[in-house]
């Protein structure tokens, strides 16, 4: 199962321009405002989850944050973050890896996910992702949730997805992260449709 998974994203990665994706956003402002909102310090460790190749990085970078990782299941995604970062790529640990197989070193400010939580079908893995993220957090550490919401569409990518609202999101995580905001919106994809997502910031108890 784990080749299949990361089968199809090398291939996505390797077959399709990054605005030929449904989740492509040139700038994603609600995800930059989510975390700029925590006031960390510049230095605060912030790592992306399922980044792929997304320009969050870039923008963390622009803004000043120095300690940035991003995580994604595909070699190919990395290395096209890599080339187009050029210089800047020093300043971001890289990681290939499954988010279920990820087995934190470090204790994290802030974890990011608008990428991979809703891919994520089964309870026994999405309660394992739920124990990486409290593991991988440092005290009171924040988590930011992008993921599907219940009015979103059933699959991406041609996977099966899970959808959420917010009381179901509250049932899974209250007992280890406070809310502190949730909301959906809308996000446009480069084919002119519309995914509704829903956004959620944490802190860990």
């Amino acid at each position: 199962m784990e080749n299949i998974k990361k089968d199809h994203w090398e291939k996505v990665f390797t077959t399709k321009a990054e605005n030929e994706v449904s989740w492509f956003q040139k700038k994603p402002e609600t995800s930059i405002q989510l975390i700029q909102a925590l006031k960390l310090p510049k230095d605060a460790k912030i790592i992306d989850i399922g980044g792929g190749d997304s320009y969050l990085i870039d923008s963390l970078i622009d803004l000043g944050y120095t300690n940035l990782y991003l995580l994604d299941i595909s070699e190919n995604a990395i290395l096209r973050s890599k080339n187009r970062l050029g210089a800047n790529a020093d300043k971001v640990t890289f990681i290939v890896s499954d988010v279920l197989d990820f087995k934190p070193t470090e204790k994290f400010d802030a974890w990011h996910d608008r990428a991979s939580f809703h891919f994520l079908t089964d309870e026994s893995d999405i309660l394992k992702y739920k124990a990486i993220v409290s593991d991988a957090l440092a005290l009171k550490g924040n988590f930011v949730l992008g993921t599907f919401s219940d009015e979103g569409p059933l699959k991406c990518s041609g996977l099966d997805i899970s959808q959420y609202s917010i009381e179901k999101i509250l049932d899974l995580f209250e007992d280890t992260f406070e809310m502190e905001n949730c909301f959906t919106e809308d996000h446009e994809t480069p084919f002119e449709t519309t995914q509704n997502f829903i956004f959620c910031s944490f802190k860990k108890l």
